[in-house]
């Protein structure tokens, strides 16, 4: 199979919708990251995702549907401050999770009866999303537990030859997947931090918990990004808080010093404190919307340019920064001092 990469054009999204409507996977942008898409009705290509990306089968995925969808197709009950959300924030960055019709393919939330939708704001999704007029199960284009792609070349480093069509829609601006909130309660839950923050959510609404899985429990979930291990660089890792600055400037120099190639991965004002001719700084920014918008792009030049990846947690850990944070501490192995 050749994987081609098309800018997004009349004819390229009438070939997407072609490919979705034979039971296929396509590529497509969002203002996140890009996604693999396909039928959310349809049990083969529901399990095609599965299999092409190498994803757990307890792992769910979202439906990603137009601006001018008719929700009620799909869920099950729409709570009014959900309705709230969705005139506050979407089009855009969060992930509702609602009471499941059923209609979709059981796949998709694995054997659940909730259902995660998203509404994203990326002009070329809604575009293809408008084009295809169902919804569209679309997780990141990726090979499991390996970085997110931001671009469409990232898309076609993991799965050319894999996939027929990736759109390309440029950059995304976002850089790190949507906020997942459960409205299935009384008040919304955050269970997958990002762009779209508790805060931002509870001022919209009055109220927001915060998910804290269970690991023991061996709970289903039903949100991705959950249980596993993601985004990880194909190098060795070694994350370091800023208190522990003087432990990862001396875990650069013994990684030198056995012959490895080191880059360091920071924000802005905690590069100073790396020099040296073997060292790559890798530069995650010094605003909380750079830091989310380059940490996937930072990550997969490590593994290019790195042995050993050396990340220092950001200063500022509330608001954008928990949801860069959360994938941060998903990529990298967290060093433990005491030990």
């Amino acid at each position: 199979m050749k994987t081609q990469i098309k800018s997004i054009s009349a004819e390229s999204l009438a070939e997407a919708k072609e490919i979705i409507d034979n039971g296929g996977v396509v590529a497509i942008p969002t203002e996140t990251v890009y996604g693999l898409g396909g039928n959310a009705f349809d049990d083969e290509a529901v399990q095609k995702i599965f299999q092409v990306k190498g994803r757990p089968n307890d792992n769910p995925l979202i439906a990603h549907v137009h601006e001018g969808y008719d929700l009620s197709k799909i869920i099950d009950y729409d709570p009014p401050y959900a309705k709230k959300l969705r005139e506050a924030f979407l089009p855009g960055p969060l992930t509702l999770v609602y009471p499941s019709t059923g209609k979709v393919s059981p796949y998709v939330s694995c054997g659940l009866n909730t259902l995660a939708v998203r509404i994203p704001s990326h002009e070329g999704a809604q575009a293809f999303l408008r084009e295809v007029d169902i919804p569209i199960v679309a997780p990141s284009a990726n090979l499991s537990k390996h970085v997110s792609p931001t671009s469409a070349q990232h898309v076609k480093e993991d799965f050319d030859g894999k996939i027929p069509l990736i759109l390309d829609g440029g950059m995304c601006e976002g850089g790190i997947e949507s906020t997942v909130c459960d409205v299935t309660g009384e008040i919304p839950v955050i269970l997958r931090p990002g762009l779209i923050t508790r805060e931002m959510i509870a001022d919209m609404v009055g109220a927001c918990g915060e998910y804290t899985p269970d690991f023991q429990a061996k709970e289903k979930v039903k949100s991705p990004g959950v249980l596993y291990k993601h985004y990880s660089p194909r190098c060795q890792t070694a994350l370091y808080t800023v208190a522990q600055i003087e432990w990862a400037q001396r875990a650069c120099a013994h990684s030198i010093a056995d012959g490895k190639r080191v880059a360091v991965l920071a924000e802005n004002d905690m590069l100073p404190y790396f020099k040296g001719e073997n060292i790559t700084l890798l530069n995650l920014g010094k605003t909380e919307r750079e830091m989310a918008s380059n940490l996937y792009e930072l990550l997969r030049e490590a593994e290019k340019v790195a042995d050993v990846l050396i990340a220092i947690e950001p200063t500022k850990q509330e608001g954008v920064m928990v949801g860069v944070l959360n994938r941060l501490r998903k990529a990298c192995l967290s060093v433990d001092i005491a030990h």
